[in-house]
């Protein structure tokens, strides 16, 4: 994947501004420094991207079908509550990851990167890595009695 871009990148001319708006240097960043035509790096990058991420999404997608499926199937309410939970951090996560990354990859380039390619760009690579390892402690029952004392207002540092 990464050689296939680099490839078709490398035959991009850039002349004029080389200035990146943005906090990192990725591909969608680049097309607007081109001052040839971009449209066949576009579509590779389009194509590349709903090929990897749709199949991983839909390998995910399958998966939960069949992790619902079996937990479904198991008795107790408090078995069943504690794997939707389990299931359900992961899911948050992935939404996450896929979210930012569909909202990167998955659309037309624009002339400027506005704000909000900016917020993004930041989100998928500060605040979502920030995120995971809260998320995912959620699901531990101190954690959670600590996060609802602060909520609560019976926080305090002793």
């Amino acid at each position: 994947n990464a050689l296939t871009h680099t490839i078709a990148l490398s035959t991009l001319n850039f002349c004029g501004p080389n200035e990146v708006n943005h906090f990192y240097c990725d591909l969608p960043q680049l097309f607007p420094l081109s001052c040839s035509s971009t449209q066949l790096n576009e579509l590779v990058l389009f194509v590349a991207g709903f090929i990897m991420a749709g199949t991983f999404l839909f390998l995910i997608i399958i998966s939960y079908i069949h992790v619902a499926a079996a937990v479904l199937r198991i008795r107790s309410a408090e078995g069943r509550k504690k794997a939707f939970f389990t299931c359900g951090s992961h899911l948050t996560v992935v939404c996450l990851f896929y979210g930012t990354g569909i909202f990167n990859y998955m659309r037309l380039s624009s002339e400027e990167a506005s704000d909000q390619d900016k917020g993004v760009g930041v989100f998928n690579t500060v605040i979502n890595p920030m995120l995971n390892p809260l998320i995912y402690s959620l699901r531990n029952s101190d954690v959670q009695g600590v996060l609802w004392q602060i909520l609560g207002g019976k926080w305090s540092l002793t």
